[in-house]
């Protein structure tokens, strides 16, 4: 790799460790492996009871020590685990990683067990009486630490000796795909030669299934297997899923300055906001052909220099109607010849960890030479003409990705990937 910057004259950015977590596994080489063999690491949920709700199964991480301790504890086991394979691989080590940390995690909230220890009943005293007073009996701070929104970036931040003040974001479903745009700029901009970017989400509770069926938002298949169906005419919602990836960024210059292997560059970032409704998306997708646009634009392509399309591919009826509409928009008849998976079908929709998640994979599909599937596309939506991997993986040349976020209340973020200059 001659070339060390970009159209504009920007530092190019190179991803030198990945780490994965989600309900396939731990570490990228058995999500890699059952991802593209089609597997689904969706299952029944037995974290908490489901008699009484419509929907019956997840993608939780069930395998890990924090997985019954609540959001907070998951959601920073996820995001430390994924850190320390992303770590290991690019051949830092904590003394001298020396760049910043962005983490995208779930809005925090108590967890109801720790809600539960707060309001301790006493006659006579009002609600609020009643809590002041079981908080001024608590012995640790530790209730109050899970619940403020940046605590898990302090932590992360002590763990990996990152530098500066550690940022903590929520963009919705675009969170994970944010991370790693704050982390491109911070490094174009010339602040740090590395950035840390981890999207992680362990808040798969009983409170977040509900809130996501009273929105008709989730799948109600009571097989979990076959419950995600991305672009198939019998889509009926997603499924809610826990995980994390992290990626480490680097100045393409300082990577191979210190003889770091190269896993792929990240060349493109795209944002755009959507006013229509706190949930979904305007209706023309305008919002996300934009987004689609500013990231191809941003990596220095036209409209065909994108060889993979990582869908954001949510198997709701609506969200999966319009990211075929923005992608027929902007790639034209074109489209229908651009392989355009989901790996929601297999490990369902990870939240604020998604859009790094499929970062993470879309940059081992360019070095393994290999897409993964659509899984349970077994009847195609007439009205959305993609080609979606149906049911087996392939494998293809694959030299750009384009990886596509498009979150609740219209936060869009579209990542560009290369495996080399363009």
């Amino acid at each position: 790799m001659a070339r060390t910057t970009d159209h504009l004259g920007r530092p190019l950015v190179a991803v030198t460790g990945i780490g994965i977590v989600t309900s396939l596994g731990v570490g990228k080489q058995d999500n890699w492996a059952a991802l593209t063999s089609g597997r689904s690491g969706i299952h029944r949920i037995t974290r908490f009871p489901v008699e009484h709700l419509n929907t019956k199964i997840s993608g939780m991480v069930d395998f890990l020590p924090s997985s019954t301790k609540g959001a907070s504890p998951l959601t920073f086991e996820l995001a430390a685990t994924a850190a320390e394979e992303a770590i290991g691989e690019s051949g830092l080590s904590i003394d001298d990683f020396g760049g910043p940390l962005f983490l995208a995690s779930p809005p925090v909230e108590l967890d109801w067990r720790d809600r539960f220890d707060l309001y301790k009943v006493g006659k006579g005293e009002t609600a609020a009486q009643r809590i002041a007073q079981a908080a001024s009996e608590l012995q640790t701070l530790e209730m109050f630490e899970s619940a403020q929104f940046g605590s898990i970036a302090d932590r992360l931040a002590d763990k990996f000796g990152t530098r500066g003040l550690p940022i903590t974001l929520s963009t919705a479903c675009a969170s994970g795909a944010t991370a790693i745009q704050l982390g491109v700029e911070a490094i174009r901009r010339g602040e740090c030669d590395r950035a840390l970017s981890i999207g992680a989400d362990g808040s798969a509770t009983a409170e977040a299934l509900i809130r996501f069926s009273l929105l008709s938002a989730l799948s109600t298949n009571d097989n979990p297997e076959k419950a995600s169906k991305p672009f198939s005419k019998d889509r009926d919602g997603f499924v809610l899923a826990e995980g994390s990836a992290a990626l480490v960024l680097e100045s393409l210059d300082a990577a191979i300055a210190r003889g770091a292997t190269i896993i792929g560059l990240v060349t493109g970032c795209g944002e755009r906001a959507d006013d229509f409704h706190r949930t979904r998306s305007k209706p023309d997708g305008s919002p996300a052909i934009a987004a689609v646009r500013a990231a191809i634009a941003d990596a220095g392509l036209g409209e065909t220099g994108i060889a993979y399309v990582n869908a954001h591919g949510t198997s709701t009826p609506e969200n999966d109607k319009m990211e075929h509409l923005s992608l027929s928009t902007v790639f034209g008849e074109r489209i229908r010849n651009i392989p355009v998976s989901s790996n929601k079908s297999m490990i369902g929709h990870t939240l604020s960890a998604a859009g790094a998640i499929e970062a993470a994979f879309s940059l081992l599909t360019m070095r393994e030479g290999v897409i993964p599937p659509t899984i349970n596309y077994d009847h195609p939506d007439p009205a959305i003409e993609l080609d979606v991997v149906p049911n087996v993986k392939r494998e293809a040349d694959v030299a750009t990705v384009l990886s596509n976020s498009f979150g609740f209340g219209g936060q869009n973020t579209c990542l560009v990937m290369a495996r080399e200059p363009q």
